[in-house]
């Protein structure tokens, strides 16, 4: 007799005493929390497969597909879909490869000169279809490294078997003839691909899938035109330095040409933020500047290299802190948990603002608030602020693409830009290394340096933090005039020596644990770099320390 104890998406299920060994698939076919579209099951935080036989006292970890978890096996899941469907029906010497979410798809193309065409998504359209119907089951292996390297070099997947080490074991999935390799778990049929699109993109197709904590898709999708035209932008940086996947990152370590490309990364960043601010100074009716974007995305110091390039074109910009701008304490909103909710735009004084704001452009003379986080109360500055002919106001913070924040000031006086770290380095041609996971490792790193914070502090906050964003920042990227992508390709080789240790420190009991694992086995596919390639000045200096600006 032995017991296991049964969470549904790490939360206490209930506890179930077993006479004999019980494979997984058996085990849950008798509960009801089957109701609940488990996807995935994980044994005291290792995933398993459905046979897997249980024979002792454990914890048996049932995910959802309504999970954040469940969200990411869903996703990958139909990625495997789409690129078997793929090899299916297309020439097996083209390579569909995935590059950057888009909204809440996920854009693909086909590279080496071939262009997808509708009929070609049509096509791959009845092809996943028809595999989702066949319930096809798909295999996780363990295999040796001559074994992965003998699959895909069969199958001409040069991006993976660049990746390829000598001693570790690779998580290969197969599905019928199709082989693949993802960092990330899968389901294990197709059958759980229950809701997606595919929709026609040139020069590539958008997969969608529901939103997190939905089981269908529910509303049109609309392109978010500036967010995909700054990642193409992002593509042809890509191309210049010849760097797609991380394979070719550490090639170029390996070669000692790392130092070479982060000069052409860093002046690439310089030349957008020349170009932006000679397009703020050349429009005389702009004198305000809000930059917004989500956490870790290096808007301080974009913000303060604007600063620089705004001067050298003779405009004196001031900052104005809109976190002084907060509501007294007593009358902050509150979240449905009872938390202060700071990060709802009703936690600004938007009244007090604009009549500063009014002023200001006016050529009168404010004093600026200053708020007082212990007490949570607004009192004076005593620094006082008049606009001249050549002077404009910049503004940073998360509200700043929303007209609510600024609503009394004509919009020809007032230019936004969104700034954000759109990540579109790959691992290989399946596995991306996802936006929202590069400001995570940002996050955490910077977090830890300056805060103190332990990773798994900053792991556990990111689902609000993403909510927040969700909500307040993400609704209103398409009103940014500018957009300014703050990746820079090498800087996970900087920040790997920081991160790595952070994350080996979260214990297996952790509810995080497998999100640590996963950052992890992406951050074990490229090499390290030292900090003193990376310029004083640089955006990842504010994540890693010792930059030329003061914070």
């Amino acid at each position: 007799m032995f017991q296991v104890e049964l969470t549904l998406d790490s939360e206490h299920w209930k506890t179930l005493s077993v006479a004999q060994p019980v494979t997984i698939r058996e085990l849950i076919g008798t509960s009801d929390i089957t109701a609940y579209r488990i996807i995935a099951y994980q044994k005291d935080s290792a995933y398993i497969c459905s046979d897997y036989l249980l024979s002792e006292n454990c914890r048996l970890n049932c995910i959802s597909v309504l999970s954040a978890a469940g969200h990411l096996v869903y996703q990958d899941t139909g990625i495997f879909i789409l690129m078997k469907a793929f090899f299916n029906i297309l020439p097996h010497h083209k390579k569909l490869v995935v590059e950057h979410s888009v909204g809440d798809g996920v854009f693909c193309e086909v590279f080496n000169d071939y262009v997808l065409t509708s009929e070609d998504v049509k096509n791959l359209r009845k092809e996943i279809n028809s595999i989702i119907q066949r319930k096809m089951p798909i295999t996780r292996m363990q295999l040796s490294p001559e074994k992965a390297r003998e699959i895909f070099s069969h199958f001409k997947r040069d991006d993976i078997v660049k990746n390829i080490g000598f001693d570790i074991e690779m998580n290969v999935y197969q599905c019928g003839k199709y082989f693949d390799y993802f960092i990330r778990q899968l389901a294990e049929n197709t059958e759980m691909l229950t809701s997606f699109e595919l929709i026609y993109q040139s020069p590539g197709l958008i997969i969608r899938f529901p939103r997190m904590g939905n089981l269908e898709i529910i509303d049109k999708f609309i392109l978010p035109k500036k967010l995909f035209l700054t990642h193409q932008e992002h593509d042809k940086w890509l191309s210049i330095l010849n760097i797609h996947n991380t394979s070719a990152l550490n090639k170029a370590i390996k070669d000692y040409k790392i130092q070479e490309l982060i000069q052409i990364e860093e002046a690439l960043h310089e030349n957008k933020i020349v170009d932006i601010a000679n397009k703020i100074s050349w429009n005389k009716k702009v004198r305000i500047v809000l930059i917004a974007g989500p956490t870790s995305s290096g808007k301080t110091t974009f913000a303060k290299r604007l600063f620089i390039q705004l001067r050298v074109n003779g405009i004196y910009p001031h900052v104005i802190n809109m976190d002084d701008y907060f509501h007294p304490r007593q009358t902050t909103p509150r979240k449905d948990n009872g938390v202060l909710d700071f990060e709802s735009i009703d936690a600004v004084n938007t009244e007090m603002l604009n009549n500063h704001l009014q002023r200001l452009l006016a050529g009168q003379e404010i004093e600026l608030p200053k708020y007082n986080f212990l007490t949570g109360q607004t009192e004076n500055s005593h620094f006082k602020l008049k606009l001249r002919e050549n002077d404009i106001l910049i503004m940073e913070g998360i509200h700043g693409l929303n007209d609510k924040l600024t609503e009394s000031i004509p919009f020809n006086q007032k230019l936004k830009i969104y700034v954000s770290a759109l990540n579109n380095l790959n691992i290989d041609a399946h596995n991306r290394i996802r936006t929202s996971d590069s400001r995570k490792i940002r996050r955490i790193v910077r977090d830890h340096k300056f805060r103190g914070n332990r990773a798994e502090q900053t792991l556990i906050l990111w689902e609000s933090i993403r909510e927040g964003e969700d909500k307040n920042i993400f609704p209103f990227q398409e009103n940014a005039d500018f957009m300014f992508n703050s990746i820079l390709n090498y800087e996970l080789a900087v920040l790997k020596k920081y991160i790595e240790p952070l994350l080996q420190d979260i214990s297996p009991y952790s509810v995080v644990y497998l999100e640590a694992k996963s950052l992890l086995e992406h951050i074990k596919h490229i090499k390290s770099i030292e900090d003193d390639l990376v310029p004083s000045n640089s955006i990842i200096r504010e994540f890693i320390g010792s930059s030329a600006f003061k914070y």
